[in-house]
């Protein structure tokens, strides 16, 4: 039995669809029974209960042989993430895996990449198989674009002219987890996976353009102003803080290379940003 936490978001959810469809025995660990009425309904079987919770948890991880961790950025995430595995492997998991980030290295300085590394060190540490699955920034942040490339044609970020990112989508990441927890040979190995796109978000959006069939803009933010504007709709500082020391670690020219790792180990080719928006069409589009 494998155990997905992060189950309703949208990459555990595609990795327990994806394992539900391979027929693996997998278990989603839910706040809510309702929001995973699909993923019941393919067969996955529900855990209600917190991360926070080592009592849940350990109700939820009665059979599991596997753990998926997979947790949105968040303030407390760290310390979520080190509970899962420890109950984990209290409770006798013989392998864990964790959706981390090609950012977490050992040198990192943002805050949420130091997060994802010390959360992989912690891992590493137990004395079980592990695997990270590291992907990049995600396709899927445009989705907050929507509203603006829908009524003005243009999406706004502080990334500079020269900003870049090596493109992903979370639904590939979800497959990838799925693959790793459903085969064999991925024990004690980490995987940075991208899709082919490494672009600015001026090619970016030349990619919209031609997908969309009218003039898509990426027009440039001053990063205080931008900030000033974020803090409108994240009511924590905390996340405001996080994701605007991203934007601005981008804006300085940071990004990773692309991967052909996706492919070589599923044998099938990730998503490109192409891909994406002809799939997103109808939210792209008044």
């Amino acid at each position: 039995m494998i155990l997905i936490t992060g189950a309703t978001g949208r990459t555990g959810s595609h990795a327990a669809r994806e394992l539900a469809a391979r027929g693996a025995a997998v278990r989603a660990l839910v706040r809510n029974k309702d929001k995973a009425a699909a993923l019941a309904a393919l067969g996955v079987e529900l855990a209600l209960g917190d991360a926070g919770d080592a009592d849940s948890l350990r109700a939820a991880m009665r059979g599991i042989s596997k753990v998926a961790v997979i947790l949105p950025n968040g303030e407390n995430q760290l310390t979520m993430e080190k509970r899962i595995v420890d109950v984990a492997v209290e409770c006798g998991a013989q392998h864990i895996l964790k959706i981390s980030s090609m950012e977490s290295l050992p040198t990192a300085k943002i805050g949420t990449h130091r997060m994802h590394w010390e959360s992989e060190e912690h891992i590493r540490s137990k004395g079980v198989a592990w695997t990270m699955v590291r992907p990049s920034f995600f396709m899927q942040n445009f989705l907050a674009n929507a509203a603006t490339i829908k009524a003005q044609n243009k999406f706004f970020y502080p990334f500079g002219d020269r900003g870049a990112a090596a493109m992903a989508d979370s639904r590939d990441a979800g497959f990838f987890a799925a693959h790793c927890l459903a085969t064999s040979g991925h024990e004690n190995k980490s995987y940075d996976i991208t899709s082919p796109d490494k672009l600015t978000f001026h090619e970016a959006a030349a990619v919209f353009s031609r997908e969309l069939g009218r003039p898509i803009a990426y027009v440039p933010q001053d990063p205080v102003e931008y900030k000033a504007h974020l803090g409108k709709f994240l009511a924590s500082k905390w996340h405001l803080d996080a994701v605007c020391d991203i934007f601005a670690e981008i804006a300085a020219g940071y990004v990773v290379e692309t991967t052909s790792t996706f492919k070589e180990i599923t044998g099938r080719a990730p998503r490109d940003l192409a891909a994406f928006v002809r799939e997103m069409r109808a939210v792209f589009t008044p």
